[in-house]
């Protein structure tokens, strides 16, 4: 398969982009857009929405992509006009002599395994990467930055109630495992402190699980596992009970909800960016996956772990509301069936 078509067919996406009236396109005309991440998941489905929106709204957007590999980029988007690859990490930002008038940091790690076995390295590249993003931010007069934080923040919550942007964050300091939302909580901190110290326009997305066409085939995360699953008609195992409940987004939902907080959302402020209907235990969507997507031709089965602790958060209720960004105008179009047969028509 092409990996030209990495994110999903190009008339969704103009489709999409056709019925998100809410969002004000046009403050992006001739601006300059700087995106790290830009060939992950998410930040390729942001690029592909600018892209779109190039082509569709005549908006002469120039997109810069920080990359460490100029050919995998190639590999994705190709070369297109306005779009810009700068080699670089968030390590070694390189000189950038052109108007950054909106950010969209989107590099992290984002599998347990790396949190558990690197979990320095984890806290290094969020904190570090993050501090000199804003200072580039700070130095350009960067009119809006956007910061991709995560659900994981609200920590080891066990109510079953809708959790908005205000509640109580509470992770558990003292576990390995931690330091994944234990750094996106102080990198949230660091945005919130650039706008009050320096006016700096820094906004948070705290995005819920997000999955759909275009990650790749060897992707570990349970949601990617469940696909393969049912593609190879191989029974869903289990390392934990399933007892966490979360919600889910859809991989060009969660790009629009970036782009609506990008331009219409409140400095020093988060939102939740997630499917409410989606929310469910991990034992759910996979009992889901075998009748639905596998049609009953696989079973689930649990083999706990041992090391599962050290492995995977701890068990949680993360029931986002998301009342907050849907305020903006932002609705998600994909509930969990359809977001998994995305996934498995692209897988397959």
């Amino acid at each position: 398969m092409s990996e030209k078509k990495i994110l999903t067919k190009d008339c969704e996406i103009k489709d999409l982009l056709l019925k998100a009236n809410y969002i004000p396109f046009e403050k992006l005309k001739s601006k300059s857009v700087f995106i790290t991440g830009g060939t992950g998941l998410v930040g390729s489905a942001f690029t592909k929405l600018l892209l779109a929106a190039n082509e569709e709204f005549r908006l002469d957007v120039k997109i810069y992509l920080l990359v460490r590999s100029t050919a995998k980029a190639e590999q994705i988007f190709g070369k297109q006009e306005r779009l810009y690859y700068i080699s670089g990490d968030l390590d070694h930002l390189p000189e950038m002599d052109f108007d950054v008038d909106f950010i969209l940091h989107s590099a992290s790690p984002t599998a347990s395994k790396y949190f558990a076995e690197h979990p320095v390295e984890t806290v290094k590249i969020a904190v570090g990467g993050t501090i000199r993003l804003l200072d580039l931010a700070k130095e350009k007069g960067t009119e809006s930055f956007v910061y991709l934080s995560s659900m994981e923040v609200y920590g080891e919550r066990l109510e079953e109630e809708p959790v908005s942007e205000s509640e109580i964050l509470l992770t558990q300091p003292l576990r390995v495992r931690s330091c994944y939302p234990q750094s996106k909580l102080l990198c949230e901190n660091l945005c919130v402190d650039y706008f009050e110290e320096y006016q700096l326009s820094t906004k948070i997305v705290r995005l819920a699980q997000t999955f759909g066409p275009g990650i790749p085939m060897d992707d570990n995360r349970v949601f990617a596992q469940f696909a393969r699953a049912a593609i190879n008609s191989t029974d869903i195992v289990l390392q934990t009970p399933g007892t966490t409940k979360q919600c889910y987004v859809y991989t060009l939902d969660a790009a629009l909800a970036i782009l609506a907080v990008m331009l219409l959302g409140a400095p020093g402020e988060a939102y939740n960016a997630a499917n409410p209907a989606t929310y469910c235990s991990i034992k759910e969507m996979a009992e889901m996956v075998a009748q639905k997507i596998a049609r009953n031709a696989i079973s689930v089965q649990i083999n706990i772990d041992a090391d599962a602790a050290k492995k995977y958060p701890p068990t949680h209720k993360w029931n986002l509301s998301a009342d907050k960004l849907l305020a903006l105008g932002w609705k998600p179009t994909k509930n969990l069936e359809e977001m998994y047969s995305k996934l498995v028509d692209y897988l397959k």
